[in-house]
């Protein structure tokens, strides 16, 4: 424990670059009091509206806030909900340079209901088609202008239309010809563009899609599992040897919900529970885990080292209402709360 606050401490000395799905997180607050009588539906009295960060932005926000310097390279609208976002980047010190802005084209935004502290409804408004070539080639010229100020690079998937193979291929060869970690949280159908990159941090769920498509995707015949169903340990640990292998990774994390997450290295697999708490959101808890684990690699902590600070972090994070990020003070807290429990 104690080596992983020196790493921590280190937190702001790395700088950290973010390719992928901007999101604007809307929160909209209130209380239900009656049933419509229009339709069989509760209604909320809206109280008050909030904005967050989501997707590769909460990535950027999660990272700034455990003190490292962040970066986000990716696209919005020419919209309201764009002047927002960059508003909100700026707000937390996270430099927004890479963010184009594209005509005619949503700023994505996912708008929740919140009712005494309960979800009711998620309202998205997205455009997920491709991006021009005109496009790519400009985020792609953002990347390689700027690659060589940053310590680590983080891809985030979230299938809006940002990342595509091509893109994919090419910054994560920038990033390996500076000797770069390359992280990515991916998207279910897009595993494969991330093979012989750092570590891919995906939930069970995700795993369990991805082996479906690796077979559809899979002209040789050389992907075969035996079932894409993870119904206990062993078909875990036997799909997750199989990823790593097949990807070229070095490494493979999977997050368990409740479970906590597992890490899959070359020689050897290791389980990292959760620590037991309450926990209220489980929104962006996938964004905290890449965040911290990335940040923790690029302060030069092991796999292993890195995995359980993610697990802590994650731990913080689920703890707190709506999209949400830890501090570092927090994280270290923790850990002296668990050295005296313990």
């Amino acid at each position: 424990m104690k080596n992983l606050v020196k790493i921590i401490k280190r937190f702001p000395q790395a700088k950290i670059l973010i390719v992928g799905d901007l999101i604007l997180d809307e929160y909209i607050w209130g209380d239900v009091e009656r049933i419509s009588p229009e339709a069989p539906v509760p209604v909320m009295r809206a109280q008050k509206r909030s904005y967050t960060l989501g997707g590769a932005a909460n990535v950027a926000n999660n990272i700034r806030s455990l003190g490292a310097a962040v970066s986000v390279c990716g696209i919005a609208g020419r919209d309201k909900n764009a002047q927002i976002l960059l508003r909100e980047l700026r707000a937390r010190g996270i430099q927004s340079q890479g963010v184009l802005r594209v005509n005619k084209r949503l700023t994505t935004l996912k708008t929740r209901l919140i009712a005494s502290h309960q979800q009711v409804v998620r309202l998205d408004w997205e455009q997920t088609q491709p991006l021009s070539a005109g496009i790519n080639e400009r985020l792609y010229d953002f990347v390689n202008k700027n690659i060589g100020k940053f310590n680590a690079l983080v891809i985030e998937d979230y299938g809006k239309g940002v990342i595509n193979q091509k893109l994919a291929a090419r910054v994560i060869a920038l990033a390996k010809e500076k000797k770069l970690l390359v992280t990515v949280d991916p998207k279910e159908e897009h595993f494969q563009y991330y093979a012989q990159t750092t570590a891919i941090t995906p939930n069970r769920k995700e795993v369990e899609s991805a082996l479906r498509c690796l077979k559809m995707q899979d002209k040789n015949n050389s992907f075969k599992v035996n079932s894409d169903r993870l119904q206990d340990e062993k078909d875990l640990n036997r799909a997750g040897k199989k990823l790593l292998n097949y990807l070229g990774l070095e490494a493979l994390l999977i997050t368990i919900g409740e479970q906590g997450m597992r890490l899959f290295e070359k020689n050897a697999i290791t389980h990292i529970p959760t620590r037991t708490q309450q926990v209220f959101d489980v929104s962006g808890a996938g964004d905290t885990v890449i965040a911290a684990f990335t940040l923790s690699l690029a302060c030069g902590a092991s796999r292993l080292e890195a995995a359980h600070i993610a697990n802590l972090c994650a731990g913080i994070v689920v703890s707190k209402i709506g999209t949400a990020s830890a501090s570092s003070a927090e994280l270290i807290e923790r850990i002296k709360t668990l050295q005296t429990n313990n």
